[in-house]
């Protein structure tokens, strides 16, 4: 098969390294519009953070300053953005190799918050790990190394992605083991995202129809068990299905209907920032798995639209991005990229559908833009994978040697 990086480069050697025609000479090193992208979000988001956090500071629960969120949500980026410069720094090739010890340190994490002393309770679940005054949340740590994980499998079992044996039982094995950690802790959302990821990516890899159908059945039979065997998470799906019920708005679809109390106010532009109602303590969680309600009070449907468009662009080029590191025969580094795309993707999408009733609630940030240390700094390593990338297929077609 002939790669772009021969149809588009000339076999003449200049001080040791490939030239190219002028028509990739110009190309730059690096997507400026995938920067722009993230960069947007994360204004937004620490904006909104601010804005929705900023009468907390009288509540009992927190007790803190008005600006005590916002000014932890900015440390959180600094600490992403130094992280992901360094996940950016190493090859793809390198991750590579890595992917397997990183899968069973991702499950070690996943044991570890059960662990007397060092897993930290919020709110009834156990999902944390602590260190002093942070936590972690490993299921993000999880689906950074799940994405590497099942690219890894695919790439070293392409041969074998259409049988059950070799294809399918040692993705089912790894998804099950993390699925039955995730559930004991419980984290029924980041299963639900780090299947889809799982689901994805095999599914770009090439697992044959008759191997994901039955796959997909199983994965979607675990997670209608684990909601019809919760009494809450039932309640729950039932309180969603009628939230203006009198019961249901003062009981499980609390939540629920004031965030879609808050959209209803902001009308096309919004109250005006920094005026909303709701985040004046009656909206729960408004600066973290609620904020897009808050975005939609105070900048209208123009924010909200916005807010979708940014997701829309950074998804679509996670997937130009790993299509066309598939085309340079890239096949590893296509898939980390389109697996960063689905698990953007599925979360974006899964708390924007529970803001605005179209998902029952539960509980997932909205990716850059929710307040929460763990979420910012695993993202930002994750869209550095991407931009790592798109960066080595630049490198390639411009004719250069990955460093």
């Amino acid at each position: 098969m002939i790669s772009l990086k021969q149809l588009f480069q000339k076999k003449e050697k200049k001080s040791g390294d490939w030239t190219t025609r002028s028509s990739f000479a110009t190309i730059s090193s690096i997507d400026y519009s995938v920067i722009a992208t993230i960069t947007a979000l994360l204004i937004l988001g620490l904006v909104m953070v601010y804005s929705a956090s900023i009468s907390l500071g009288d509540s009992p629960k927190y007790q803190t300053s008005e600006g005590f969120f916002a000014v932890r949500h900015a440390i959180y980026i600094v600490i992403g953005m130094v992280a992901a410069f360094f996940v950016f720094k190493m090859p793809l090739h390198r991750w590579y190799t890595l992917s397997y010890p990183l899968g069973a340190l991702g499950i070690l994490l996943l044991i570890s918050v059960f662990v007397p002393g060092l897993g930290h309770e919020v709110n009834g679940s156990t999902r944390w790990i602590g260190f002093g005054p942070v936590n972690l949340q490993v299921s993000e740590v999880v689906k950074f190394v799940s994405v590497l994980v099942i690219s890894h499998f695919v790439v070293k079992r392409q041969a074998y992605m259409h049988s059950y044996t070799r294809g399918l039982i040692p993705v089912m094995l790894y998804i099950g083991m993390v699925a039955m950690l995730l559930s004991l802790q419980p984290d029924l959302g980041a299963t639900v995202v780090i299947s889809a990821i799982v689901m994805g990516v095999v599914f770009l890899g090439g697992l044959s129809w008759r191997i994901i159908i039955p796959f997909g059945i199983v994965i979607l039979t675990v997670i209608v068990s684990s909601i019809a065997l919760s009494p809450w998470r039932t309640a729950r799906v039932f309180a969603y299905l009628n939230p203006w019920d009198i019961e249901n708005q003062l009981g499980k679809a609390y939540q629920l209907t004031h965030s879609l109390i808050a959209f209803g106010r902001g009308e096309l532009f919004g109250v005006g920032l920094g005026a909303s109602v709701e985040k004046m303590h009656y909206l729960p969680e408004a600066h973290t798995d609620f904020i897009l309600a808050v975005i939609g009070e105070e900048l209208g449907l123009v924010g909200f639209t916005v807010v979708l468009l940014l997701f829309y662009w950074l998804v679509r080029r996670s997937f130009e991005i790993g299509r066309q590191a598939v085309r340079l025969e890239l096949i590893y580094s296509g898939l980390v990229a389109q697996g960063v795309g689905v698990w953007i993707g599925v979360q974006a999408l899964i708390n924007i559908g529970v803001a605005i009733g179209v998902f029952p609630t539960k509980g997932l940030t909205l990716p850059l833009v929710s307040y929460g240390g763990s979420s910012i700094v695993v993202t930002l390593c994750a869209l550095a994978l991407l931009l790592r990338v798109d960066y080595e297929n630049r490198l390639l077609m411009r004719g250069k040697r990955r460093r």
